[in-house]
């Protein structure tokens, strides 16, 4: 009889003990499903509202907590493509307003010439400024359209063989009526020996001439302009500097944006429209290079052009 008593509240006991273990896990089931359920809430209020909060949950559940940190990266990505596409939204409208801006201006220039020459006796210094003002449009609307094209990806570049010792001097024997005309003292270290590159010849031509350009426009003030090709084992490294005004750090990693001027830009003997340096590292970019810039203000500001070195 005792045996049979002592079976009884064992039975008891494991029932009301599968009971405790069931219960437990029935509430450990509906608290997650309750902290689910307040990260769905939390989650559809911020898409709908459009804000930047993050989802909040408070939990030792390892498995909730990744979940919780998974959606806040995502909600984070979501954040970043929000604010670049924002940034990209104001610099089109900065890039139309320039642009109508710059192309105006000019334009405005040709008409008065016209008009003074339709009302007086027309002569060759009057057409000459005609001339040169709507050459300044032409290259203007060719550097919107080239930028456009480029950021598009709607240009054909064949990459081949260059000799870029050869290609270097021809562009900056190109500028040596400007250099010369300016007293610029220009110093080149060009190795005697030829250097290819994996390129097409007309993009870095391009990139040459608009960093040669933009060091004559800025560097003015400090009447030097160098050209240096170095190589490593596998790139090849142009150097174009100038001992201008520079660009401060704080400014340094603006230069590349479209339409990107410098307070002075606006200046007519300078005349920039920040749109060369932005093509020159579009095509560094397409050719598989990249153009860095590194300047210490009325010392030195040099702009470095990298490109794939040509294998055999």
């Amino acid at each position: 009889m005792n045996d049979r008593v002592i079976i009884f509240f064992l039975v008891c006991i494991l029932i009301i003990l599968l009971f405790i273990i069931l219960y437990q896990q029935f509430a450990y089931t509906k608290g997650i499903q309750a902290k689910l359920k307040k990260i769905s809430w939390e989650l559809s209020d911020i898409i709908e509202s459009d804000s930047d909060e993050k989802v909040m949950v408070f939990t030792d559940n390892r498995i909730l907590m990744d979940l919780c940190g998974q959606i806040n990266r995502l909600l984070l990505n979501r954040q970043k493509i929000k604010s670049d596409f924002r940034k990209q939204e104001i610099s089109s409208k900065k890039m139309l307003s320039n642009i109508s801006h710059d192309i105006k201006t000019p334009l405005t220039v040709i008409l008065g010439y016209l008009e003074i020459m339709r009302l007086e006796d027309r002569d060759d210094e009057t057409l000459q400024k005609v001339e040169a003002k709507a050459r300044q449009v032409m290259e203007l609307i060719d550097r919107f359209f080239t930028l456009a094209k480029l950021e598009a990806g709607d240009t054909n570049i064949k990459i081949s063989k260059i000799n870029l010792s050869e290609l270097c001097r021809e562009s900056i024997l190109s500028f040596y009526e400007i250099l010369q005309g300016r007293n610029f003292v220009v110093d080149l270290s060009i190795p005697e020996n030829d250097i290819f590159v994996q390129g097409e010849k007309d993009a870095i031509d391009r990139i040459l001439s608009n960093l040669i350009s933009n060091a004559v426009r800025y560097g003015s003030d400090g009447k030097y302009i160098g050209l240096t090709v170095r190589e490593s084992e596998n790139h090849v490294y142009i150097d174009v500097m100038d001992r201008g005004k520079g660009i401060d750090k704080e400014f340094a990693q603006n230069v590349f944006e479209r339409l990107y001027t410098m307070e002075d830009s606006r200046n007519r003997k300078i005349q920039g429209n920040g749109l060369g340096l932005t093509i020159a590292k579009n095509l560094a970019n397409q050719l598989g290079g990249d153009i860095f810039l590194d300047s210490e203000p009325n010392v030195k500001t040099t702009f470095t052009v990298k490109l794939k070195k040509f294998k055999y």
